[in-house]
């Protein structure tokens, strides 16, 4: 007959056999459920904008915007007073994460009945150019400006918002104190 060692053998092989068979099965019957697929970190941060709505509006603040939204989103969910100036503004620009709007007030009439920005009364002629709404060819017009740097007062404005004043001119790259004193005349934010 066999000896111990074989019949231990045996024995092991068997066990080994019938382990790994029910291993098997387990396997083939007990599938782990499939897991849905989470959300990536940041997906849905990437999917929205933050932007800061401030000047003549109920609500100032940051607010979460979608992807592809324009400042004219951002003005409505602040909600415009109504001494705000929306023609000052490009509303149909695309916001930008971390954009800030700033919604300016209407000017009132000068002595002339002239509004800064506005329609001057007839046979009166406002010759300046205002730089939040001017397009690439009107600030042309202005001494010093040719089309690059038209180009980054426009880029500049998108980004950040209008401008103030006409010294806010300095924030744009290639606008020095020289220049900008040969713009203060010709230039307006109204």
């Amino acid at each position: 007959m066999f000896g111990r060692r074989e019949q231990l053998a045996a024995l092991v092989l068997a066990a080994a056999i019938v382990f790994g068979l029910g291993y098997v099965y387990a396997q083939a019957r007990f599938k782990p459920p499939e897991l849905p697929v989470l959300e990536q970190a940041g997906e849905k941060e990437q999917a929205t904008l933050l932007v800061h709505v401030a000047g003549e509006i109920n609500a100032p603040g940051v607010y979460r915007v979608e992807r592809g939204a324009r400042v004219v989103d951002a003005v409505e969910m602040a909600r415009p007073l109504p001494s705000a100036d929306l023609q000052a503004l490009n509303l149909a620009a695309p916001l930008q994460d971390g954009q800030k709007v700033l919604v300016p007030r209407v000017r009132a009439p000068d002595a002339e009945g002239t509004v800064p920005g506005g329609s001057a009364p007839a046979g009166a002629g406002d010759s300046r150019i205002n730089i939040n709404t001017a397009d690439r060819a009107e600030l042309e017009k202005l001494p010093g400006i040719g089309p690059a740097l038209a180009e980054r007062i426009i880029r500049y404005r998108e980004q950040n918002g209008p401008f103030v004043s006409v010294d806010d001119l300095m924030n744009v790259s290639g606008i020095g104190e020289k220049r900008l004193e040969g713009l203060r005349d010709m230039a307006t934010t109204y």
